[in-house]
């Protein structure tokens, strides 16, 4: 797998949008004709397990076609991919906070690395726990397993970490150093250059978890 090459200037305006496709073009349609929201990652971007709806890069790709989604809406776009637009409806309550008609902001180099993270997280998660299937869930747009009453998995970012990042969350709260955050332990792109290195924080944390 592709190594990480540090912090990536200003991922939170193309993590939004890409949150947005996640929801609104994916997860919820796919929960309206299947009944799940389930995503997976894929070799460069992210799908539905049901519906043949996914990211490649900076392209939303369906079955016989792609477009651009830089500029577009999700409305534009669902109705380019004959998608009826809208994220689940109650079923979590974060959401990306982006509407329907409003223009996505996704830089293509951005929107790469931030994919590769996630390529880089299910290799991790896949060598950490083989018997497990990494999922990748819209509400926190995170991919993530539990393992034994143990949260580990893989953010693009988000409000309180901005930059990618591995995490451990007990179930039960631990404290110590290698707990460096309120949810848990979390270690960012700069600090886990490969999978490898993922793999090898997630089995740290099953180590201090004891």
């Amino acid at each position: 797998m592709p190594e990480t090459s540090g912090t990536i200037d200003n991922p939170a305006p193309t993590r939004r949008s890409l949150h947005a496709i996640a929801e609104m073009l994916i997860s919820g349609p796919q929960y309206r004709a299947h009944g799940t929201i389930r995503l997976k990652p894929t070799a460069a971007g992210f799908a539905g397990v049901a519906l043949p709806v996914g990211i490649e890069g900076a392209e939303l790709v369906w079955e016989g076609g792609r477009a651009p989604v830089d500029g577009r809406t999700c409305a534009e776009l669902g109705g380019l991919a004959g998608i009826d637009a809208g994220q689940p409806e109650d079923l979590y309550a974060d959401h990306s906070g982006v509407v329907p008609d409003e223009s996505l902001v996704v830089d293509t180099e951005t929107a790469v690395r931030l994919l590769a993270w996630y390529r880089l997280g299910d290799a991790a998660l896949r060598a950490f726990a083989p018997d497990q299937t990494p999922v990748l869930w819209p509400e926190h747009f995170d991919l993530g397993i539990v393992v034994g009453e143990v949260n580990y998995g893989v953010s693009m970012g988000d409000g309180f970490v901005d930059q990618p990042y591995a995490y451990v969350v007990p179930f039960e709260a631990r404290t110590g150093e290698f707990w460096n955050v309120p949810f848990g332990a979390a270690r960012t792109i700069d600090q886990l250059p490969s999978d490898t290195a993922i793999t090898e924080f997630f089995a740290e944390g099953r180590e201090q978890i004891g």
